[in-house]
């Protein structure tokens, strides 16, 4: 099984959302996060002082999938919420081991 943990822009979301519904992924966690990658936050004027936020919010997407589905499911992720700017995001991918539902003791694929 693969983790991906996706990390967007949250007016993504509703998209991001669309595509794992449409993938048929079986259940999701969403985090609100605050970060900065290459862009190292922007500068904003507020009432005429100039001010750096190198903290952005953000939105952190996680969710354990098939392996076959997963290459599939990322490029699918990268070609419909990448813009080309900075800021769009990252996917981390994990292998994991196991998984394991509380209700019913099943493991492994069965689980998720």
């Amino acid at each position: 099984m693969k983790k991906l943990e996706i990390i967007i822009q949250p007016e993504k979301l509703e998209d991001l959302k669309s595509i794992l519904d449409e993938s048929s992924v079986n259940g999701l966690m969403i985090s609100n996060v605050m970060g900065y990658g290459n862009q190292k936050g922007h500068k904003k004027v507020y009432r005429g002082a100039e001010y750096n936020v190198n903290l952005l919010p953000k939105v952190k997407v996680e969710t354990v999938i098939e392996p076959d589905v997963a290459e599939m499911l990322i490029e699918k992720i990268v070609s419909e919420i990448r813009t080309g700017t900075y800021g769009d995001g990252k996917i981390f991918v994990y292998e994991v081991e196991d998984a394991v539902r509380i209700r019913t003791g099943e493991r492994g694929s069965d689980a998720l």
